[in-house]
């Protein structure tokens, strides 16, 4: 197999790992809102697989997810914020994975996840929102603390499974 076409596999099962864990398991947080599991798939692939690979778990999953469940409401804003949290992300996981100092590397991680939530959930995804909806801005940052808050506790839990994951399939 290509490497080629062997990247686009294993980011194709990131894609289904994203959608099958936004929909499969829904933990209730806020008002309508769940945890979306989906985006321990979304920092995995950033953190082993790169910049590419993540963006796009976390871009085409939000895209099928969103189809298969609500059509296109939603969607846009959460794709393009997921555009910036994948890129910032998988950036950063990139710049401080052979750092030797665990906790300096965790601190720098959830600090990018953090600012990327915050830039691609409250920033991008509400004036995307605004654009669409016609709504004011600070109305849509309102609506979308609740999802921010989530997106960065699932972010942070998921960093130390990053690491363990990375490990194993480097010995694989």
């Amino acid at each position: 197999m290509g490497k080629k076409t062997k990247w686009l596999c294993v980011t194709a099962i990131g894609i289904a790992l994203f959608v099958v864990l936004s929909m499969c398991v829904r933990v209730p947080v806020f008002e309508n809102y769940y945890i979306c599991l989906g985006y321990v798939a979304m920092a995995v692939y950033c953190y082993s697989f790169g910049v590419v690979s993540g963006t796009a778990v976390g871009t085409q999953g939000v895209i099928l997810y969103c189809v298969l469940t609500s059509g296109l409401r939603g969607m846009p804003g959460w794709t393009a914020g997921n555009l910036v949290i994948g890129i910032v992300l998988g950036l950063t996981f990139k710049a401080t994975k052979k750092m030797k100092s665990a906790t300096l590397k965790f601190a720098i991680n959830a600090v990018a996840v953090i600012l990327s939530v915050a830039v691609g959930i409250l920033g991008v995804k509400s004036m995307t929102e605004c654009v669409l909806y016609a709504q004011p801005f600070l109305v849509r940052v309102a609506k979308n603390v609740y999802a921010a808050v989530a997106d960065v506790v699932t972010l942070l839990v998921s960093l130390p499974v990053c690491m363990n994951l990375d490990r194993v399939f480097k010995k694989g």
